[in-house]
């Protein structure tokens, strides 16, 4: 599937990976919709870039198929989907506080696990009835995390639901085959998302410390790319691809 054929979703496409996922698409000749919670942001955005923008809530089954149809409407079809909402919180098993805060670990699994699997689950159901193109109907791309291999402490939640995206990739990948359509996951390391870039550049710096080569972080287009190749190249299934410069983190 070449780039400039592409029908992609986008959630967290507002901001962050998700938003240079789209505008990297866009830039190739792709079409786009992007899932977001964040109207104002996501609106603004896809009118920037030539995209259409859905609120969706990625948790939540009657939304995804909502925003699933407006973009089938938009777009005349869906045949990519990358996932990219999520959220982090850091919190240790025992702290000063006493346990992990249940509901926090739980908000956290639902969205990045929960919310990653309902668009999958759902967005495989609309790639099934494609034509196929190159022999497929449809590519998923998924957002774990270097956490998911060596997460560090007050991790407990992330690093259990992006071990699992991780986790799910090669039996989605063995599901969807018999339905053409491919699945892999990028696990970034430590890239200038929002929440890396509100640090102060001297913070920014002592993260790139641990960074093997090169000694910076990363740019939220070296994912892009990567997504890209993860949906033109029709032999890679069922993987998941560190994006790190060599991180591991302690």
């Amino acid at each position: 599937m070449q780039i400039n054929q592409t029908k992609a979703i986008i959630t967290g496409g507002a901001s962050g990976l998700g938003a240079a996922t789209a505008q990297a698409f866009r830039a190739g000749g792709a079409m786009v919709t992007l899932f977001d919670r964040d109207v104002a942001r996501g609106q603004a955005f896809a009118d920037q870039i030539g995209a259409t923008f859905a609120e969706v809530d990625v948790t939540d089954e009657a939304s995804v198929q909502a925003g699933i149809a407006a973009a089938k409407s938009a777009m005349g079809g869906v045949n990519a989907l990358v996932t990219c909402a999520g959220i982090v919180i850091g919190e240790k098993t025992l702290g000063r506080e006493g346990a992990h805060d249940l509901a926090r670990y739980r908000k956290v699994i639902d969205v990045n696990l929960v919310g990653t699997f309902n668009c999958i689950r759902l967005v495989a159901l609309e790639m099934a009835g494609n034509d196929t193109v190159d022999g497929e109907r449809g590519a998923i791309v998924t957002t774990a995390s270097v956490a998911a291999f060596d997460g560090q402490k007050g991790q407990a939640a992330y690093g259990a639901s992006k071990a699992a995206v991780a986790g799910m990739t090669l039996p989605i990948a063995r599901d969807l085959a018999q339905n053409g359509i491919r699945i892999n996951a990028i696990a970034p390391g430590l890239f200038l998302t929002p929440m890396l870039l509100s640090l102060p550049q001297e913070a920014q710096d002592k993260l790139a410390v641990d960074v093997t080569f090169p000694k910076r972080l990363g740019d939220p287009a070296e994912y892009a790319r990567l997504a890209q190749f993860l949906v033109e190249c029709g032999y890679m299934n069922g993987e998941t691809i560190r994006i790190d410069g060599a991180l591991r983190m302690r």
